[in-house]
Formats: C-alpha cells, sequence, structure tokens
C-alpha cells in the first residue's frame, strides 16, 4: 500500500516538533510552520551567537621565542637548575638501565633498530637515535624517581632530555647548546602544561607524555637549528602525538609515555627540518592540541613573560622512588621514625589525612609488583616506617610482599580531607603502649621550598648507579654532568654513562 505523501509530510513535522520541544530551552515549531515576515509569534527571538574571539597565535609565539633564545639569555639560577635536572635525569636513567622493563623493550625492538647511532645510558649497547631516545626515556622514569614540575606533575626530563641527548650523539652540538635547548625544552612542556592543567590531567591523560613530546621537539628542533617557519611545523607534528593515559600507573606502560614522547618529539623535529609542514596553529585552533584534550585552555600560561618568568626554574628532584603525592605522607613517616626509633611492631596503626588526589592517584592497597607499590600510599608509608628510606629497593617485587611490610600496610588507614593541600600530609601513629605520635607536613623534602641539595643529589646518583658503574666511574659521569657548560661536545655525557 502506498503511503500518502501529506501523511508523510505531517508525521515529519509532528517529529521536529517533539525533538525540538525535548530539548530544554528551545521552543518547539514544526516545520514549515515558520511565522510570515513581520508577525509576531510571542516567542522572543534567539540572540544571534557571538563568534567566539579568535585565540592568539600561540605556536607562533612560541616558536619564535624557541628559535630566538639564546644560552647567554638565561639566568644564572635557570642555568644552575639545568644543570641539576640533567645530573638527576642521567643518575635515574643510569639506574633504571638494567630493569625488567628495559630489557623487555630491547628484546622487542633491537631486531628492528637501525645503525648505532647512540647510547643507551648505563648499557653497552647502542641503538639508532629513534629507539635510544626512547629507551632512555623508559629507564629515566621506570622507578618513578625523575625530576617533577610540581605545579602540573610534568616529570619534564624525560621526554626532552632523552630526546636532545639522542640526536647529540648524531648532530655534534656543545654542551652550553645543549643545557640551553633542554632547558627550552623543559620551559617549552610545562608552559604547555599550565595552559590545560588540571582539567587535561584530571579526565585521564598522563601530562608528561601529552606536553613532553613539545618538550622533546623543541629541544630537538633547537640543537638542529630549525627556523621559526620550521619550529612552528615541529610544533604542530608534535600536537599531533599526543601519548599516555593515567590508567597505565603501576604497569610498564606508564615509563612508555615519557619514552614515547621522547621519540614522537624527535621524529616531529627532524620532519620539520626538512619542511614537513603542519598546519600553523596547532596549538590553539578551535581544532588544535588544547581545544581537543582539555576543556580549559589558559594560552596566557604559554606566551606571558617568555625569557622572564622560567617554569624550568621551579623543577624538583624526587627524595622518594614513587608517586611524588605520596611523598609528604613518607616525610612524615621517616621523621616520626627515626625521632622516636620505632619499628613496625611496636604500632597499633597508621592515621594519615591527606588531599583526595592520593587515593586517586595512589590507593592500591595490596600491590603485588613493585611497579604497583609505587602507587600505594599504604605500602609507601609502611616502607617509610620499617626501612627509613622509600627509595628504588622498597619497591621491588619482594618488597611489596614481604610479610612485615604487609602486616604493618594492614594497619595504615587514609580519611581524605579537602582541607588538606596536595602538597601536605597529617600523619598520626598510634603505639600499642598507647602513645600517640603525630606530624603534619606542609612541604615534603624536594619541593620547590625544601628543595634537595646538591649533595643529596650527589648522593641519590651514586645510589642508583652502584652495581652498574664502578664508583670511580660514576664519579667521573656525574662531573661531566656537573661541568657540562665548559663540554666541547655534549655527547661525552652519553660516553662516560657506559659501563667500563
Amino acid at each position: 500500500m502506498r503511503s500518502d505523501p501529506n501523511r508523510r509530510a505531517f508525521l515529519k513535522a509532528s517529529a521536529l516538533a517533539s525533538v525540538a520541544a525535548a530539548a530544554p530551552g528551545v521552543p518547539a515549531k514544526a516545520a514549515g510552520t515558520e511565522a510570515p515576515s513581520g508577525v509576531s509569534t510571542g516567542v522572543p527571538a534567539a540572540p544571534t551567537p557571538t563568534p567566539p574571539a579568535s585565540p592568539p597565535p600561540v605556536t607562533h609565539v612560541l616558536a619564535r621565542y624557541i628559535v630566538g633564545a639564546r644560552f647567554d639569555d638565561l639566568p644564572a639560577n635557570v642555568r644552575k637548575e639545568g644543570v641539576r635536572t640533567l645530573l638527576n635525569w642521567v643518575g635515574v636513567a643510569v639506574g633504571g638501565s638494567r630493569h625488567a622493563t628495559v630489557e623487555t623493550a630491547l628484546r622487542a625492538l633491537t631486531p628492528f633498530s637501525g645503525p648505532q647511532q647512540a647510547t643507551l645510558l648505563g648499557r653497552h649497547e647502542r641503538l639508532d637515535i629513534m629507539n635510544a631516545a626512547f629507551i632512555n626515556g623508559v629507564s629515566s622514569h621506570i622507578f618513578d624517581y625523575d625530576d617533577t614540575h610540581l605545579k602540573t606533575i610534568i616529570h619534564p626530563a624525560g621526554p626532552v632530555a632523552s630526546a636532545a641527548l639522542a640526536l647529540a650523539e648524531y648532530h655534534p652540538v656543545s654542551g652550553r647548546e645543549f643545557l640551553n635547548a633542554l632547558v627550552l625544552g623543559i620551559e617549552t612542556c610545562c608552559r604547555i602544561g599550565n595552559s590545560v592543567y588540571p582539567d587535561h590531567y584530571d579526565v585521564g591523560w598522563h601530562i608528561t607524555g601529552t606536553a613532553g613530546v613539545f618538550g622533546a621537539a623543541a629541544a630537538a628542533g633547537k640543537i638542529l637549528k630549525l627556523s621559526e617557519q620550521q619550529m612552528v611545523w615541529a610544533l604542530g607534528l608534535a600536537a599531533s602525538q599526543p601519548v599516555g593515559l593515567r590508567e597505565s600507573f603501576g604497569s610498564m606502560n606508564k615509563s612508555f609515555n615519557p619514552g614515547r614522547a621522547a621519540a614522537n618529539g624527535l621524529f616531529a623535529a627532524l620532519l620539520a627540518a626538512e619542511n614537513f609542514t603542519s598546519s600553523e596553529g596547532m596549538l590553539e585552533a578551535r581544532r588544535g592540541w588544547a581545544h581537543t584534550i582539555s576543556t580549559k585552555q589558559d594560552y596566557r600560561e604559554i606566551t606571558e613573560g617568555l625569557g622572564v618568568r622560567y617554569e624550568a626554574a621551579l623543577n624538583t628532584y624526587k627524595p622518594f622512588a614513587c608517586g611524588i603525592v605520596i611523598h609528604p605522607a613518607i616525610d612524615a613517616a621517616i621523621q616520626l621514625r627515626n625521632e622516636n626509633h620505632l619499628v613496625g611492631a611496636q604500632i597499633e596503626s597508621v592515621e594519615l589525612r591527606a588531599h583526595p588526589l592520593v587515593l586517586e592517584l595512589t590507593g592500591k592497597q595490596t600491590p603485588q609488583i613493585g611497579l604497583e607499590g609505587k602507587f600505594s600510599v599504604y605500602h609507601s608509608v609502611a616502607v617509610a616506617i620499617i626501612d627509613g628510606a622509600a627509595g628504588e629497593r622498597q619497591y621491588s617485587d619482594l618488597a611489596v610482599r614481604a610479610p612485615q611490610t604487609v602486616a604493618l600496610r594492614e594497619r595504615v588507614h587514609v580519611t581524605i580531607d579537602p582541607g588538606i593541600r596536595p602538597e601536605q600530609a597529617d600523619l598520626t601513629i598510634t603505639l600499642k603502649d598507647k602513645r600517640v605520635l603525630h606530624r603534619f607536613i606542609d612541604h615534603a623534602i624536594g619541593s620547590v621550598e625544601r628543595p634537595m641539595s646538591d649533595h643529596e643529589l650527589e648522593m641519590k646518583f651514586a645510589g642508583l648507579a652502584d652495581g652498574i658503574l664502578a664508583p670511580e666511574r660514576a664519579r667521573h659521569l656525574m662531573e661531566t654532568c656537573w661541568q657540562v657548560e665548559q663540554l666541547e661536545f655534549a655527547d661525552q655525557i652519553a660516553r662516560a654513562s657506559v659501563p667500563a
């Protein structure tokens, strides 16, 4: 039976009216029932929407700054923090170089690696620069012991230094040029991270990877001496390669993120150097990076104060090999343990009041492997009391299963308190003899307010290199990092990291 065309038109109009009626604030109007011109319907006309303001040309402004910034323009304190960042990164990369994660990655990638162009820190093997950047990025992050820009929780050196040093072995560059590129790369990724944090991070992106790729591209592009136009393309190509989800935390996949960001950023700069083009506004365009992966876009964070205000000067270094939000609790636990000579058997209960992010990021109550322990506030507080430390040895597979540790972490209780800031912790230990010990931490050791000293960084470095480099070799590598500004060629750092 053929349908009546008038009936079809009626049904279509009715359906449209129903949909419109269901939409909040939208007046229902059937198709074909518009009021004639000049006739009032009794419904106020919808205001003409104001077109969104055009964003500033952020990508071009940032590219222009990176290309023009000179080493001599860096303030002394920024240079010094750049050197400290380098020292810390080399130490954690050497320390992580024998981890099962690195061994696994090498088995997977070595058969497909190209020419032996670049060093794997702490190892004898060499790979092509792309794979070397990836492996060094993985090894520097696997212990979760690396540098941290606390405003965004970005670990910038993993992506940036891994890309820059691998390239420096292929494309000779002086120590001063290398340090300038490193600082500019860190500045780039932290400023871009500021522009979208915390919204971008809150929905699940691992910001070290997603913002770190820009730092890697900027540092590599600076070493390659890209033009402003080429740097715009490099940043644009980096924007097309966001990597890293927070769901990966507690697995090998977490360290994949900075490793892949290093390789992706290097990839972007190498393509741009040969005039592989990109959109001109990949950071700020309506369908560009910031709008696509964040509900917040504060472009002032990227461009204001370039060359005057340095995010790179705010970099910090971890005294504990785990998620940064646990550090205040660990600091409190170690202080009470040392002051009172505590042992686990004395303790009735441990009560921690903490910011909500602590459980969101580190709420694993029964970790089974060391990588999970790094994201367990329960395990971390327990080992801090038992060992008075939270280094890489406290996060081995054996450590998270140790009966004494398991017994104590079951007596650790965490209460979320929105009044506690992320950098704070309020810890109370009740002993079996009914004594109550309390410590409130406002800023943990390793923060901007309580930074690790140069000597403490060296002690951390030596501990990480132990068993991989002979003591005299580790000392030589440290001195090479400290003297980076005097190096004729930056690749001396990589060569000094190879075991004798």
